[in-house]
């Protein structure tokens, strides 16, 4: 019967103690960092003047951690279609986390994930990158209009790079 008594009150210390230090470190909330909307708007004019500088007119899109677009610029010559393509790349960037070249390499036909390319609002083509800090994603910048998805993603890292110092802890 001691026997008993003592291995139940060991259980139970165990699990107050392992409850005790959930709760000190869970309390039900966590804290995220998000890109101001100044922010988004300065990596976007980044982005869009590395563009124009190497000749092309493009869309730029920023979109915050939850692929929500946050900033978004169309330059005076680029296509109608490159708004919307922009908002896609950074969206498909922040869910996916990584970047749309890697998304469009791994998802080529008759590989493995090729059926990620059907879900809406997927853009499989490069010029979508992760803003990061601390470790975190703040956010992703997605580029349309250029001649490749290489040349667009060239301009989306100048975006970030442009911002690098306000978003870095």
């Amino acid at each position: 019967m001691k026997a008993a008594v003592a291995v139940g009150t060991l259980v139970s210390v165990v699990l107050l103690a392992a409850s005790g230090s959930v709760s000190a470190q869970d309390r039900g909330t966590y804290t995220v960092r998000h890109l101001l909307p100044e922010t988004a708007l300065k990596a976007a004019r980044a982005a869009l003047e590395d563009c124009r500088k190497r000749g092309y007119q493009v869309a730029v899109a920023v979109v915050d951690r939850g692929g929500v677009p946050q900033a978004m610029m169309r330059d005076r010559f680029a296509g109608p279609h490159t708004p919307g393509t922009a908002i896609g790349k950074g969206f498909t960037a922040v869910t996916f986390r990584t970047s749309t070249l890697e998304i469009a390499a791994e998802t080529q036909p008759g590989k493995m994930m090729s059926g990620i390319r059907q879900r809406p609002d997927v853009v499989a083509v490069g010029g979508g990158v992760l803003i990061e800090a601390g470790g975190s994603i703040v956010g992703g910048i997605g580029v349309s209009g250029a001649p490749t998805g290489e040349a667009d993603e060239l301009c989306a890292k100048a975006g970030i790079a442009a911002i690098r110092d306000d978003i870095e802890l």
